[in-house]
């Protein structure tokens, strides 16, 4: 799977950009104890993106959005792509 997001508005330092722990989409579904270890092992990289500009990455990597700073829209179209059938009778929401 992958998640694309295109930013319709400025996402700067003072905005509450996205910020993102490299590789932790490698680990799966994480308790939150675990959580914040790999977020302590590997850090945080936080993701400015200007408005137009797209975004991708994996629906798994550990993310949050900071407090915006300043007020301000933060609008962001969200799409998720995957390349096969969901597994143990899960469907996709619209999927016929």
């Amino acid at each position: 799977m992958v998640t694309v997001r295109v930013h319709l508005d400025d996402f700067g330092a003072e905005n509450g950009p996205l910020r993102v722990v490299p590789g932790s989409h490698r680990c799966g579904r994480l308790g939150e104890l675990v959580q914040h270890r790999i977020r302590a092992a590997n850090g945080e990289v936080v993701c400015t993106v200007p408005a137009g500009c797209t975004l991708l990455m994996r629906p798994l990597l550990l993310h949050a959005s900071s407090a915006a700073a300043s007020p301000g829209h933060r609008r962001v179209i969200h799409l998720e792509y995957a390349s096969r059938q969901l597994d143990d009778g899960l469907e996709w929401a619209g999927f016929a």
